[in-house]
């Protein structure tokens, strides 16, 4: 938690971002996925100053993890002073216990967030899913909290000015909205509607942007004139040329001697490999996408 110090911008984990979405993908399956297209509501986590701090944290934690469709899983919310915003510990269950840091007791409107974080662990737990390495399994909780509906709080937590900053989360805010946006292209939501800090809606409107981009990369049809031209002349020079910087496509010979490109799908992120001959048409066997290219 940045509590009033220097707040990270930019995109420093995006590939561990990315990574995530497609290792969710994995083990979850488009289907599982697909039920999660209903986000957590402002409604349904609202705090208000003159409600009991520990009946309605314990409110929050279970509207969260009925968001999980954890229906055993029972969280016991207690508060003191630490590092950072939040603590699991990560059991057997049914029961966890989860530790909020006592800022929180007068910045009620942002326990939301800190439990949404602390639930997908407890989630990602019961899955058998993580990193390796602290700062990775992290991200991955940051990703999935996001992309499976309940991480705007997390971007929403986000204010910075010129006396103060606050920050939940191992994302920078712009790679929460990169990873919002994500989910928003995949649902048909608009999210920005929910936030009510404007640094976090300038930082969805940027992470929004990176997310678009994606679906506009050669060989897609999507692709802009500059990186067709580019992609040709990659194509020209494939195989024998050497790995262009700032490409995520890359060429390859099949069993046959025939050229093949793959690239990263624009929602999974996962790789596809199709011929090189013009005119293609791809399915992504992980998230379904149906993807126009021109190879």
């Amino acid at each position: 938690m940045a509590n009033d110090g220097p707040v990270e911008h930019g995109y420093p984990h995006l590939e561990t971002v990315r990574a995530a979405v497609t290792a969710l993908y994995r083990r979850l399956s488009y289907d599982t996925v697909r039920t999660f297209e209903t986000s957590v509501l402002p409604v349904d986590v609202a705090f208000c100053d003159t409600d009991d701090l520990y009946l309605g944290a314990q409110r929050v934690a279970h509207e969260l993890v009925r968001h999980y469709r954890l229906p055993d899983a029972r969280l016991i919310v207690s508060f003191r002073e630490m590092r950072y915003a939040a603590n699991v510990e990560l059991t057997a269950g049914p029961e966890y216990f989860v530790e909020l840091n006592d800022r929180f007791r007068t910045h009620r409107r942002d326990i939301g967030a800190a439990l949404a974080h602390e639930v997908t662990h407890v989630y990602l737990h019961r899955l058998g899913l993580s990193f390796p390495g602290v700062r990775d399994n992290e991200i991955l909780t940051d990703t999935v909290t996001t992309y499976l509906g309940a991480g705007w709080l997390l971007l929403d937590a986000f204010r910075e000015d010129g006396a103060s900053s606050q920050k939940l989360g191992y994302l920078t805010p712009e790679e929460f909205g990169y990873v919002l946006a994500k989910r928003a292209l995949l649902f048909g939501e608009d999210p920005s509607v929910w936030f009510t800090s404007a640094q976090a809606y300038s930082a969805y409107v940027k992470g929004r942007e990176l997310a678009r981009r994606d679906g506009q990369e050669p060989p897609l049809t999507a692709a802009g004139w500059a990186g067709r031209r580019r992609y040709a002349r990659d194509r020209r020079h494939a195989p024998a040329g050497p790995p262009q910087p700032g490409v995520r496509y890359a060429f390859s010979p099949d069993g046959g001697g025939r050229l093949r490109v793959s690239f990263p799908c624009p929602t999974c992120h996962q790789r596809i490999r199709v011929p090189v001959r013009g005119r293609v048409r791809a399915r992504c066997a992980l998230c379904r996408s149906v993807l126009e290219c021109d190879t």
